[in-house]
């Protein structure tokens, strides 16, 4: 099926979603939350916070993620939110209350510091004690992960190992875009099998619109706040319209992107305009997401367990080697 997708990301959304056939189930799409408190994100890793002020952060990611699982539950959608371990330490209720709901628990590593910063044998570590704080507060069972600033690259290709010898399930951590902190733009865009020296793990990429030879993100964060939503649904439509290997639409959120009174950090001009952008029209937005997509969403974890049943139909991708016949790059 061609694309032929325009300039306009609205009109290029609608143009796809039409040439679906109307007899063929839409693929899912993943509501997903990172959830650490704003003082943790990459852009602030040189900043210092005073006691006071990490507090007040504490507070506040417990309140906006509340509101967050009222709007869900108000949607009646089900989410998947990875959490930093120590949140699961310091603010248990909180994610009790996330598994209560029904939603599904992943992991953020144990205190958000990117893979980068890391060894196999620290990974390891902060790997464990993640998924025992998390499972002990929720209650369930941890089967997925993401890293801190999408770290799972090239350079850490020693990663995947880790993952699969933990008994994870599933990781969300490769992006296929061309970022200055992230990104493997030769990664597939649809859900792939992900080879380490020993084991594979199934890699649920975050979704992207392909215009140009070139994959632009747009599964959240900054781009949600700062692109028209266009651009996210012409992401959507075009993953939807790809009837093999099976797709999924991965998106991404942080609960302190729904959170605008909250204090600012001292951050340089681009990365303060990165953070803060848009930040006052995310709850609506999200809502709209809610509405126009009803009856797609799925917990990551549902998708894995569909998408298990058929690995055979899925690319296979190594991180630290050669690829070929991976999938399409249309």
């Amino acid at each position: 099926m061609k694309i032929g997708l325009g300039w306009n990301p609205r009109e290029s959304a609608f143009r796809v979603e039409r040439s679906l056939p109307s007899s063929l189930p839409e693929p899912p799409i993943v509501i997903s939350f990172d959830v650490e408190e704003h003082f943790r994100i990459e852009a602030a890793a040189n900043v210092t916070c005073s006691t006071d002020l990490r507090q007040v952060y504490s507070d506040r990611m417990d309140a906006s993620t509340r509101r967050l699982l009222d709007q869900l539950g108000e949607a009646q959608t089900l989410a998947t939110f990875y959490i930093v371990g120590q949140i699961a330490v310091t603010h248990p209720k909180l994610v009790k209350d996330i598994a209560g709901a029904g939603h599904e628990i992943g992991s953020h590593s144990w205190e958000h510091l990117r893979v980068h910063r890391l060894n196999p044998a620290s990974f390891r570590e902060d790997l464990k004690r993640s998924i025992g704080a998390l499972e002990q507060a929720s209650g369930a069972a941890v089967k997925g992960f993401r890293a801190p600033t999408f770290s799972v690259m090239k350079e850490t290709a020693w990663v995947v190992d880790a993952l699969a010898e933990s008994g994870l399930r599933y990781d969300s951590s490769i992006f296929p875009v061309r970022h200055d902190r992230y990104g493997v733009p030769s990664a597939p865009r649809t859900p792939f099998v992900l080879l380490g020296n020993q084991r594979q793990i199934l890699e649920l990429p975050p979704a992207t619109y392909r215009r140009f030879g070139q994959n632009m993100p747009v599964a959240g964060g900054g781009y949600f706040r700062l692109f028209p939503l266009g651009f996210m649904r012409a992401g959507i439509a075009q993953l939807s319209e790809r009837a093999a290997p099976p797709s999924v639409s991965m998106l991404y959120f942080h609960p302190w992107e729904f959170d605008p009174g909250q204090p600012k950090l001292p951050l340089n001009r681009l990365s303060r305009f990165r953070t803060y952008v848009g930040i006052g029209r995310s709850t609506a937005r999200l809502g709209r997401l809610f509405e126009r997509y009803s009856g797609r969403f799925r917990r990551a974890i549902d998708v894995v367990e569909e998408l298990e049943m058929r690995l055979e139909m899925l690319p296979r991708f190594r991180l630290d080697g050669e690829n070929r016949g991976t999938e399409s790059p249309g």
